[in-house]
């Protein structure tokens, strides 16, 4: 029961990654607040039995939940979520910020919508939650976020810019909370997961990936709770400002930017001696453009 008693709000809980750490939290004694608008992966209609549906479940098994069927990209709703957890159980201990949604497309035919409406849920959503919970972590002098990033900011994906900008964006603002916070003892880390749900189950089977799918469909939303869990409780209090992946049975965590190479000069830098003297000779260590697929080349453990 690592987390008996305390308050975790989980955000786009309704299914997939956000219901199995919901239910994992019920699981170790958490009384859990189930946010979920009911929209699709693309963020179209509302549907507010898709929370309640996990509620239901939670409390089947005997664990403690309620519903909130707020919007994570406005912020009164957003507060509103915290709101919720207070409201029914007297406090806040764990913001999950899970929620996000997908519109792709290629940079050069994305759309000002498509990109707005990504930022607007996936790192507009995630300021707008965890600030509403900033107030009574603060007071208590304790707190925990969790926030999802993805490999598709933190290594970079075909076709996402909207989403690869947004997450990257939240690892930033993960770190940035930590600095801020770590005076009240709240601690802030970030998730990268890989997981089979439907924000990734429309992807067209062909024969050139079907061996991927069939190895990403091992990976269910499961796999990724007991991090969660982990860095949620008393125990992992110790962990904050860090960036993990996890991807089936395997937990990574990730380097974050630093300079690997230097170069400078008395007299000042003209365009001829940076081309000549620093292009050039960095041209060695630099990073190809590389996907998921590339990095992490081995099969799913």
């Amino acid at each position: 029961m690592l987390l008996a008693k305390k308050v975790v709000v989980v955000t786009g809980a309704g299914m997939g990654v956000g219901a199995a750490i919901a239910k994992m939290a019920a699981q170790h004694g958490a009384h859990v607040v189930v946010n979920d608008a009911g929209v699709t992966a693309t963020g179209e209609g509302r549907d507010p039995t898709v929370a309640q549906g996990v509620v239901d479940e939670i409390i089947a098994r005997g664990g403690v939940a309620i519903a909130s069927v707020r919007d994570v990209s406005d912020w009164d709703d957003a507060h509103g979520i915290i709101k919720d957890a207070v409201d029914a159980f007297g406090r806040v201990d764990v913001v999950v910020n899970n929620a996000g949604i997908v519109r792709d497309n290629m940079f050069h035919k994305m759309t000002k919508e498509e990109f707005d409406f990504v930022d607007n849920v996936n790192l507009r959503g995630v300021f707008y939650v965890s600030r509403a919970a900033a107030p009574h972590f603060r007071s208590q002098n304790g707190g925990c976020y969790v926030h999802m990033t993805s490999t598709s900011g933190l290594i970079g994906n075909v076709g996402q810019v909207n989403y690869g900008a947004a997450k990257m964006g939240v690892a930033g603002m993960s770190k940035c909370i930590a600095f801020d916070m770590q005076r009240y003892g709240v601690t802030s880390n970030a998730i990268a997961p890989a997981a089979w749900t439907r924000m990734i189950s429309n992807i067209a089977e062909t024969p050139d990936n079907a061996k991927a799918l069939e190895m990403m469909r091992r990976m269910t939303p499961e796999k990724i709770a007991p991090l969660v869990i982990a860095l949620a409780s008393d125990r992992g209090r110790r962990t904050t400002g860090q960036i993990f992946g996890v991807r089936n049975n395997e937990i990574f965590l990730y380097s974050q930017p630093r300079p690997i190479r230097t170069a400078h000069t008395s007299d000042g830098w003209t365009p001829e001696t940076v081309l000549d003297r620093v292009l050039g000779p960095f041209e060695p260590s630099y990073f190809r453009l590389e996907r998921s697929p590339e990095i992490f080349s081995w099969e799913p453990v």
